[in-house]
């Protein structure tokens, strides 16, 4: 299985969510080609919640929840991510309806 890089899986996201009309936007641009990538959804009520990939047991990749909260607690953990991982691509949604599109077939997986 070919791997996509970060920056073309990035940008297809991104293509999918403005299709949708959901607002996003880069906040943070990782390695164009091996960065991991994190999502935060905006709820635009002091929300938050920021997702990363990982893999389940069965060795799938999934996206899990790293913070949920106050915004400024997600904001935090973002940080924090990102002084771990400066190559960490951050991309933010924002939805009062908490869409992200990431249980989408092709965003999934």
């Amino acid at each position: 299985m070919t791997r996509l890089t970060a920056e073309f899986w990035v940008t297809a996201y991104l293509a999918r969510l403005r299709l949708a009309d959901i607002p996003a936007f880069i906040v943070a641009r990782g390695d164009a080609t091996a960065g991991a990538v994190a999502v935060k959804l905006n709820r635009l009520d002091g929300t938050a919640a920021a997702f990363a990939r990982s893999w389940d047991a069965s060795g799938a990749r999934v996206w899990t929840t790293i913070a949920d909260g106050p915004d400024p607690d997600v904001e935090q953990a973002i940080s924090r991510q990102r002084r771990f991982d400066p190559d960490l691509w951050v991309v933010e949604v924002e939805d009062r309806l908490g869409r992200t599109l990431l249980d989408e077939p092709g965003l999934s997986e």
